[in-house]
């Protein structure tokens, strides 16, 4: 129970990596707050809107006073340069990269001693597929953020962010290729995601602010060449 009677935002908790994150804060004694623009118990709003922020941020701060940890997880639109709307740019960068900026900000004043923040960011982040490039932006920015944010928050909060790569939010089990081209040999699951969260939020990790790791299965780190080591191109 270390987290007991802690307070944990966690956007987009409704679902997916996030609802992982908020479950295994809950069973270590945590109070989580969810906001998700999916229907359920929990603040329902969506995070492109300027005014859902600051109403859920006031809610949060008026049931519970504090706020320990805050986990920005929701995720933003994904959508390539053949098909995305200036409009769905906007909307991506509005949910993955100002969303995180300005609930940190509205919630500045009221972080709890040994607070900490952590953004989910994306091995996207750090390369790419074809036509992904609003997700793939919101993504990078949040990278950013975070090290900004880390500085600015000196002496009030920790901040890191973590970048996964493919995580299966199903808990599908893959076998062949599928697993066995990931130096890990396997497909990731939000728990991997949601240990990293828990850690980073705990005093275990008290000396680690600023930073980004990548959890996937070592394929960032991976050289892939045609020809080479069984790797085949056909284009």
């Amino acid at each position: 129970m270390q987290f007991k009677d802690k307070i944990v935002i966690v956007t987009g908790g409704a679902q997916g990596i996030g609802k992982c994150v908020a479950d295994e804060f809950r069973k270590e004694g945590a109070t989580v707050c969810i906001i998700d623009k999916q229907e359920g118990e929990h603040f329902v709003g969506n995070l492109s809107d300027k005014n859902v922020i600051e109403e859920f941020c006031r809610w949060v701060v008026g049931n519970h006073g504090h706020v320990d940890y805050i986990v920005n997880n929701a995720l933003p639109l994904m959508r390539g340069i053949d098909e995305c709307t200036y409009e769905e740019f906007q909307y991506a960068l509005s949910v993955g990269v100002t969303a995180p900026f300005y609930m940190v900000k509205c919630l500045k004043d009221h972080l709890a001693p040994g607070a900490s923040i952590v953004n989910i960011s994306s091995s996207r982040d750090r390369m790419s597929m074809p036509q992904t490039e609003s997700y793939t932006a919101a993504k990078g920015g949040v990278a950013a953020l975070t090290h900004a944010l880390a500085v600015s928050l000196s002496g009030k909060a920790r901040v890191n962010s973590i970048s996964p790569g493919w995580i299966d939010t199903d808990y599908t089990v893959y076998e062949g290729p599928d697993a066995t081209q990931q130096p890990a040999g396997r497909v990731g699951n939000p728990l991997d995601i949601a240990n990293m969260v828990l850690f980073l939020c705990s005093e275990k990790a008290g000396f680690i602010t600023g930073e980004n790791i990548c959890i996937d299965g070592g394929m960032t780190h991976q050289m892939i060449y045609h020809a080479e080591h069984g790797w085949t191109l056909n284009a």
